[in-house]
């Protein structure tokens, strides 16, 4: 396996993972697939992640990445295709990506309130695990620092969302150029689950936009190898961490034992060495038998940092 082998700890209903994975599929890079838990606990992943909450995670030997800001970062860098990072676009871009992924991300999953879901779900989980599951979702909700939107505003939202998509496709095949950036993969998960997922109808009244998300997915995922979670582990074991980027700011809390968690929702925090930081991402270091040492990568933006 290569030094630069990409790793992507996913399930598959998962939204920001279906992001990643139609990146994957439009970059053509070669990766890995660990299939992993709807919801924790994830004994095999919190080695290496430290028991952070959300999914995707992604890894390259004893590196890992959380957050989607991260992971597409290192798929814009190894592809060599800039526009898939959010620093690298124009602040247009920047703003559109910050509403997809949170207010329009979460409308669109209210909004997917279906009865072709909930049979969807009943397939996918034991009627013990749907339980754990919507439980998990609504604890979740309780705890997150997002205004809350009821049905009705979340379906109002969306159409807004649909008739601004529809506009800006009558001038190109993609929302910002004749390619993707990072902006078409934040604006495609929420809405794939809505319509590849919930079967939503609304999209029949969105030509240019329905027409969009098939060329998104057409894309495919690539060609990925499934690897076992507890490769994943050996991988990470047999590997150091790579070389940390240069700090370029002041770090007061650099070299000691920190927590980084999302403020928005999934709240969990992770606890480690902060062994990084630079203008957009943190690094935490930590080590246990399971992975070894583990670099795990943070980015600033949705992130909090607190003294352990």
């Amino acid at each position: 396996m290569s030094e630069s082998e990409f790793v992507l700890h996913h399930y598959a209903l998962s939204p920001f993972s279906e992001k990643i994975r139609v990146m994957l599929g439009y970059t053509g890079l070669e990766w890995c697939s660990v299939t992993t838990d709807e919801m924790p606990p994830r004994p095999l992943l919190a080695p290496l992640a430290g028991g952070y909450r959300k999914i995707p995670v992604a890894q390259i030997g004893a590196d890992v990445f959380c957050d989607t800001r991260t992971i597409t970062r290192e798929i814009a860098r190894l592809s060599g295709k800039p526009e898939l990072a959010l620093d690298n676009v124009s602040e247009e871009v920047q703003a559109f990506v910050r509403e997809a992924d949170l207010e329009l991300f979460l409308a669109c999953i209210l909004s997917s309130t279906s009865w072709r879901l909930n049979i969807k779900l009943f397939k996918a989980f034991s009627l013990f695990n749907l339980l754990r599951f919507f439980r998990d979702r609504i604890r979740i909700g309780r705890t997150s620092n997002v205004p809350r939107m009821g049905l009705m505003a979340s379906r109002a939202r969306v159409r807004e969302h649909l008739d601004g998509l529809e506009a800006r496709l009558s001038e190109h095949d993609f929302l910002f150029a004749d390619r993707p950036n990072i902006g078409d993969f934040s604006a495609y998960h929420g809405l794939w689950f809505l319509r590849d997922v919930a079967e939503s109808p609304v999209f029949g009244k969105y030509p240019r936009v329905a027409a969009w998300m098939d060329r998104m997915r057409d894309f495919g995922h690539g060609d990925a190898v499934e690897m076992s979670p507890n490769a994943a582990l050996k991988l990470a074991r047999a590997r150091a961490p790579r070389e940390l980027p240069e700090a370029g700011i002041k770090a007061p809390l650099l070299g000691q034992t920190v927590s980084v968690a999302p403020d928005d929702y999934g709240q969990v925090p992770v606890t480690g060495t902060l062994v990084s930081a630079t203008a957009d991402s943190w690094i935490l270091a930590r080590t246990n038998p399971a992975a070894g040492t583990v670099h795990i990568h943070f980015p600033r933006q949705g992130f909090a940092l607190t003294a352990a």
